[in-house]
């Protein structure tokens, strides 16, 4: 039997939200989100930026047309953060340093943004892969996650002039996230009550309200050992926010699925 905290969901649901499309006249059309804020607050849901779930315990998810995220949880470590590899300069962000010690080697240019670099597509690898760029996503024996590069792995034609000499010696890690840390931030967020989808028909109407039991940190990070979740970065240089997004493609999203409403 469903809980309180459910059968609650699911009349705001189709209360506010059943046989409706989003209605973003109001808001900026250049952001990606907008349909997912207008489900929020049909939801009774107040943006934030809170790691607990999003409504009575339950986190919400909208309808997406491939892969959904589970966070954009950043790595607690970057290697143009590390003091002793760059040495701190007054006055220069962490943007900066991003922007100059680590987009330029690890990045790619966009030809269709003015060469901008970003670090996302071809230069992310994914788990136990060595990819062009000489990465490697890997998840350690304590469950922390790294991307190590390795220069002799590098195929890049360019790799010569690109990569500083201090990054040629051995396999180097460029990014970690602390097993410790990941799994508050899992347990957190869909380890309470369990989660649900907000999905549409072909027409773009909402038409159905889905739910999901609780996902464990132990669960989810050997989905990240699988392969079934994976890294997704959207960082680029004119943007300060790194977009570290770790997502599952919708079809392991509808695996999940236990009950439906209506």
């Amino acid at each position: 039997m469903a809980s309180s905290q459910e059968q609650e969901i699911v009349q705001i649901f189709m209360e506010n939200v059943y046989g409706k499309s989003p209605d973003t006249s109001q808001q900026n059309q250049n952001h990606d989100g907008k349909k997912g804020h207008w489900l929020e607050k049909q939801m009774g849901i107040k943006p934030n930026a809170s790691n607990a779930p999003d409504l009575l315990g339950f986190e919400m998810k909208n309808q997406t047309t491939s892969k959904t995220t589970f966070g954009d949880w950043s790595p607690n470590y970057f290697i143009f953060n590390d003091k002793e590899i760059i040495p701190r300069e007054k006055g220069v962000t962490a943007v900066h340093r991003r922007n100059t010690h680590f987009l330029p080697i690890w990045g790619q240019p966009n030809v269709e943004k003015e060469n901008r670099l970003s670090w996302s597509g071809k230069p992310i690898p994914k788990i136990d892969q060595w990819n062009g760029f000489g990465c490697i996503l890997l998840v350690c024996p304590n469950n922390d996650i790294e991307i190590i590069y390795d220069y002799q792995r590098d195929q890049r034609l360019d790799k010569e002039s690109i990569v500083p000499q201090r990054y040629k010696q051995s396999p180097i890690v460029i990014a970690r996230w602390d097993a410790t840390k990941l799994a508050k931030k899992v347990n957190d967020k869909f380890n309470q009550k369990g989660w649900f989808t907000c999905k549409t028909d072909n027409f773009g109407v909402y038409n159905q309200i889905c739910f999901g039991d609780p996902i464990t940190f132990n669960n989810w990070i050997y989905l990240v050992k699988i392969g079934v979740v994976f890294y997704d970065s959207g960082m680029y240089e004119t943007n300060p926010r790194p977009y570290a997004q770790w997502r599952a493609n919708n079809s392991y999203w509808d695996s999940l699925i236990r009950q439906t409403y209506p």
